[in-house]
């Protein structure tokens, strides 16, 4: 080897110093996610409604103790959020956008989590969004009874279009993109010009669910809001089989219209409201039903579908019902309603009730559709990146 091989001129040697320099530091701009090992601290950053427990709040605890397990050190960032009056969005979000998480009490925070609105307004070298939902009233419920937002008042017009400006400009601070969801990251394309990688999970409870014989009811799990349309399968129960029962499980703003609704039906023998159950419970409820009801209205994910797959039991739900439809197979696992008649969903009901073999196979296609998911495909791309 000659020695100018061996001795490299000092001029490209310090060239290739500040070229190598220079990378380094573009590199650290672009915030690569960093190799395994070195992201130690965890920030996952949510919103909470007071008093009000959901999916979102089941999916942020399950995420901080998954991280936990992987040995990482997590803790949940989680602000009280309230939406109304409109102007109340604006603090909320200004709230986020003023904490500092680069280091707690000299502890340097290495990555950040965000999840729904408005936590993502959150700043941070190192953030990565696992979307759950956006602000709803601006976007996919605009111009309904669920918005909130008036469409012929200019004010709220204005507030709307800054919204989703503010929205739009947050979103894009984030170099790795993921949602919960096919139909999380659908309307984030619609609405915001943005592409998003689903990552599914399972539900709070996987490993313990299991089937037994198909009972004589069906079952509604979940909080009862309005979206959730719980107060289709009692409106429809009135023109099913009298023979066809209904439990319902779980609380929410919507439990005394629900129970009128079944006065009104003439159907209050044939329901039976649970209100709160403790796992145990729920875990037999869906184990001993004959099927599953789940038709809310554009549900971002919904738990309640892959529960009730791995139980092995089927699932009717509705064709506008969103996160469903992405493991609902009509005639195969579930049916999916596709009229808005009550009466055409008594009878797509009735027709599966009583067919106790085409429930039980339903059932079993359901289990093989679900089985495999798991949080460490989630928590693999979430803290390393999609090719880690």
């Amino acid at each position: 080897m000659s020695a100018c091989h061996k001795n490299p001129n000092p001029r490209i040697k310090k060239r290739r110093i500040r070229i190598n320099n220079l990378f380094e530091s573009v590199k650290n701009k672009m915030n690569f996610p960093k190799k395994k090992g070195e992201i130690k601290t965890v920030a996952v950053c949510a919103a909470q409604v007071p008093f009000f427990r959901g999916g979102a709040e089941a999916h942020v605890n399950a995420l901080v103790s998954k991280l936990q397990e992987k040995g990482l050190e997590v803790d949940l960032i989680n602000i009280p959020y309230k939406w109304y009056p409109h102007k109340q969005l604006l603090k909320t979000i200004e709230i986020w956008k003023l904490i500092d998480l680069t280091e707690s009490n000299g502890k340097k925070i290495d990555l950040v989590i965000s999840t729904k609105f408005p936590s993502y307004f959150v700043n941070h070298p190192n953030k990565v969004l696992w979307l759950t939902h956006q602000f709803r009233q601006i976007y996919d419920l605009f111009n309904t009874k669920y918005s909130g937002f008036d469409p012929k008042s200019r004010k709220d017009m204005r507030m709307r279009d800054s919204l989703i400006n503010m929205d739009s400009k947050a979103l894009k601070s984030y170099k790795r993109i993921y949602t919960i969801s096919k139909n999380t990251a659908e309307r984030l394309k619609k609405h915001n010009m943005l592409s998003g990688i689903p990552l599914y999970h399972p539900p709070r409870l996987a490993g313990r669910y299991y089937a037994s014989d198909n009972g004589d009811f069906i079952l509604s799990a979940g909080r009862l809001d309005k979206l959730k349309r719980v107060d289709l399968l009692l409106k429809s129960l009135q023109f099913c089989d009298s023979r066809i029962k209904c439990k319902i499980a779980g609380t929410g703003p919507e439990y005394e219209r629900l129970q009128e609704i079944t006065a009104e039906c003439g159907i209050s023998e044939r329901v039976e409201f649970l209100g709160f159950v403790s796992d145990e419970k729920l875990l037999s409820l869906y184990a001993e039903c004959s099927m599953v009801f789940f038709a809310p209205l554009d549900e971002d994910y919904g738990y309640i579908t892959l529960e009730s797959f791995l139980s092995k039991k089927p699932v009717i739900t509705k064709y506008d019902s969103g996160g469903p439809l992405e493991f609902v197979e009509h005639e195969r696992n579930g049916i999916i309603l596709k009229s808005d008649s009550l009466e055409e969903m008594a009878k797509s009901i009735e027709s599966l009730f009583f067919d106790k073999k085409r429930c039980e196979d339903f059932g079993k296609a359901g289990y093989q559709k679900v089985k495999n998911i798991n949080w460490d495909n989630v928590i693999e791309n979430l803290v390393y990146g999609e090719k880690a």
